[in-house]
């Protein structure tokens, strides 16, 4: 009986072509175990930076809270401590200028910052890292008393149940409110920096 045999070199071909595609097979397993770990990395750190960024949003609320106390009962509570400037309160009775973005300068850059307010102003937020910088400027163009003619002003002069046409009777009219402009700068962790800003009316 005849046996019949591969020759050696079609052997050792197979098992090398049999390597080779199971290398291959390798090489795009590792591509997507690599792409699928950086997918998985990029969502986290997304989540992460939006978690930061709503964190960063909260904090901003103390400086919100520390200029309302300021303006309604505090050293800048009356109509004649807002007429002029005031730069130990962060204080400014005209419109401070800003960038492209409506961001004051002095929010920006130290040095116009300590031109119109104090540093030590700021408020640290213990154990976090975290520390805010304020500014407070009236929509005006002059300092002394609010009016029309300089300064922007609320819409709540025109007193309820009033169309646009003047109402004959003004004696329960709400005078018109100067609008007042909060910027605010949140410093948090490796330097990470995000502003906020809101008007009010008094």
């Amino acid at each position: 009986m005849q046996h019949r045999h591969c020759p050696p070199g079609r052997r050792h071909g197979q098992r090398g072509v049999v390597m080779l595609f199971g290398l291959i097979v390798l090489l795009i397993m590792m591509i997507g175990t690599v792409a699928m770990m950086r997918s998985m990395n990029t969502s986290t750190f997304n989540a992460g930076n939006m978690g930061f960024k709503r964190d960063l949003t909260n904090q901003g609320e103390r400086a919100v809270a520390t200029v309302l106390a300021l303006l309604q009962s505090g050293a800048l509570g009356t109509e004649a401590a807002r007429q002029n400037a005031a730069t130990s309160r962060n204080y400014s009775a005209t419109i401070l200028p800003t960038n492209s973005q409506g961001v004051p300068n002095a929010l920006i850059s130290d040095s116009a910052f300590t031109a119109v307010a104090s540093t030590s102003n700021d408020i640290t937020v213990s154990g976090q890292g975290i520390t805010l910088r304020y500014v407070i400027d009236r929509l005006c163009v002059n300092t002394g008393a609010a009016s029309a003619t300089h300064c922007t002003m609320s819409d709540n002069g025109q007193p309820s149940g009033c169309s646009a046409t003047p109402c004959d009777d003004l004696s329960d009219a709400v005078p018109q409110q100067a609008v007042y402009r909060v910027s605010i700068r949140v410093t948090g962790p490796r330097q990470t920096q995000a502003y906020f800003q809101t008007t009010l009316t008094l």
